[in-house]
This record gives C-alpha cells, sequence and structure tokens, in this order.
C-alpha cells in the first residue's frame, strides 16, 4: 500500500534537522541539541529513510543542503519559530514581549539606536532585539518581526519612512583650519575623504558618485580612509579625521548638537529611502503594530525638523542599503 505522502515524520527529529541545517554541521547541531554527533546523525538518517530523499550532500568535512533539504529547512524554521512563540504566550503570558527587528548598521547606530529611550517611556512593555546587518532578512524564514529595509523607490516594498539626501559634513574643528579652507567643492582636494567601501568589486566608490552629480567628477583628494560600514565613516568625521557623505536624516542628531557641520549647505538627492516591513504573520499582534507606529511617528519627526533641501540635480545612483 502506498503511504501517504502528507503523512507527517517523527516530529522530535525535526529539532536536529532545524540545527544541522542552520549550522551546516552535525558536531555543532549535537552541542546546541546537548546529544552526541552519533545521535543528531543518527537522528538526521532517520529523517532522510522516512522522507525517501537526502537531505544534506556529505563532503568531506563540509555539509549542504540538497534542494529538498532547503525545502524542508524553511518550513521547518518556521514552524518550529510559531511554536516557541505560542509557547511563550501559553507558558508566560505576562511575559515582557521582545520584537526582533532588522536594518542596516547606519541607520541603526545613526537614528534607531538614540531614539529608544523613547519607545521605552511610550511602550515600556516592549522590548527590541536589533539585528544590524547589511543582509537582507527573510523575516518570515529568519525569525523576524519587522525590518526598516534601504530601498530604491522603484523597488521599494513597505511603508515609506523617509527619503534620502546626501550632504558633505565634517568635524567643526576641520572648518577652523585656516591652512586648509572649505569655501568651494574644489576645496576637497586639500582634504582626507572618508569611503564606504563599495559592496562588491567592480561597483563604483560613494565618493565618485557624489563627485559627478555635483559637477566635480576627477578631483584627487590628499588622501582618503577606507570604511566597510558607514557608521564607522561618520564616527571618524565626528572625531576630525575628514570629510564624509552624510546621509540625512540619519546624521540630523549629530548636525542639531554641531558634533558634525555642513560646511557647504548644497544637499543633493539619491534614488533611494527607507521603508518599514511587517511580517505578515506578526502584522496582528498588538505589540508588532505598537512598535511599527512609533517607527512612522518617529520618522515623520525627523523629516518634520530636517531643514535640508535637496538640490533639483541628477539622483546619486546607490548600489546597496548601509
Amino acid at each position: 500500500m502506498q503511504k501517504d505522502p502528507s503523512r507527517l515524520p517523527a516530529l522530535d527529529l525535526l529539532p536536529a534537522f532545524d540545527a544541522a541545517a542552520r549550522h551546516l554541521s552535525f558536531t555543532k547541531a549535537a552541542a546546541e541539541c546537548f546529544v552526541t554527533q552519533s545521535a543528531i546523525s543518527r537522528q538526521i538518517k532517520a529523517l532522510e529513510d522516512d522522507l525517501g530523499v537526502p537531505l544534506f550532500h556529505r563532503r568531506h568535512r563540509a555539509l549542504d543542503l540538497t534542494d529538498d533539504g532547503r525545502r524542508l529547512r524553511d518550513a521547518v524554521r518556521v514552524t518550529l519559530d510559531s511554536l516557541r512563540k505560542a509557547m511563550v504566550r501559553i507558558r508566560a503570558p505576562q511575559r515582557r514581549e521582545v520584537l526582533a527587528l532588522s536594518t542596516t548598521p547606519g541607520l541603526a547606530s545613526l537614528w534607531l539606536i538614540p531614539r529608544l529611550a523613547d519607545l521605552v517611556k511610550v511602550q515600556p512593555g516592549i522590548d527590541v532585539r536589533i539585528d544590524a546587518t547589511l543582509q537582507r532578512r527573510d523575516l518570515a524564514v529568519d525569525g523576524f518581526d519587522l525590518a526598516i529595509r534601504y530601498l530604491p523607490a522603484n523597488a521599494a516594498v513597505g511603508t515609506s519612512l523617509f527619503t534620502e539626501t546626501i550632504q558633505l559634513v565634517c568635524a567643526p574643528s576641520l572648518l577652523r583650519d585656516k591652512e586648509r579652507p572649505i569655501k568651494t567643492l574644489q576645496d576637497l582636494r586639500f582634504h582626507t575623504l572618508l569611503q564606504v567601501e563599495p559592496p562588491r568589486a567592480g561597483y563604483p566608490l560613494e565618493w565618485d558618485l557624489w563627485m559627478k552629480a555635483v559637477g566635480i567628477a576627477g578631483l584627487e583628494p590628499a588622501s582618503a580612509i577606507v570604511f566597510t560600514n558607514y557608521d564607522a565613516a561618520i564616527a571618524a568625521a565626528v572625531a576630525g579625521q575628514g570629510m564624509a557623505l552624510g546621509r540625512r536624516p540619519l546624521i540630523d542628531e549629530l548636525l542639531a548638537r554641531r558634533a558634525l557641520v555642513a560646511p557647504l549647505k548644497d544637499a543633493i538627492a539619491t534614488e533611494r529611502g527607507y521603508y518599514l516591513a511587517v511580517e505578515p504573520g506578526a502584522a496582528k499582534r498588538p505589540a508588532v503594530q505598537a512598535l511599527a507606529a512609533w517607527l512612522i511617528e518617529q520618522a515623520r519627526l525627523s523629516v518634520a525638523g530636517s531643514p535640508v533641501q535637496a538640490k533639483a540635480v541628477a539622483p546619486v545612483a546607490r548600489k546597496k542599503g548601509r
């Protein structure tokens, strides 16, 4: 008699598979599950025998998921995450709710974190786990409730928080340097430019795109310092290490307290902005709705409090979020 293809395997095998699929290592999965490596190996083999297909490519000192393994990984991850959240609500209904939010390192450190004290005041029952990364998370698969994504307008998904403009910024101390005044764009040749590393080889440098947009393409600075993350470049600018391209409204707080200043007032519009996405399965939860409403309101206040006016020139193209 043919087996029902919808029949579930032994459910106690799934946590072991989930751990092995995340780590791509039976040894690490065993440590997480507090069992031996051979026990994990037997559980995976039992699951493969039940399904009738291999779930892993077993290579010398390495594991890779098969296509069926990836399909099962995604389904198991969503299911186990949903079960864990349900257990928390059942076992500890009064427990503080922890929401997972993914965003870029630059927005997290420069815009979101300085505002979290306000969230604690207005929503004291919500804790936020912030995932600051350049990787685009799959909200359902990776277990996130919300994400603030840095996207081009023609690929935008979710609720728009604010668009981006670029403005030249530096520490106030550089404006007091009489030997290297900053009165025109051409004066940048006397200064160090703080550069963010392109996302991949072959992409144009951030400063090259900006210089082309403002009409000084090819200008050679005195030197350059390259960083992997935007927030590190801004920290160097605050420390007086050179000139940076300020992304507004992310740096508006630093401008307001004069940790940074804009020596030249023109701002250039980019073709990108920040958009709030909510995982559909989490969208009806009151805590998620409250956090989303708070983020939208904070974005509104940022835009309302920013005096910047973007110059009507060709937008600065950007390749990937920071």
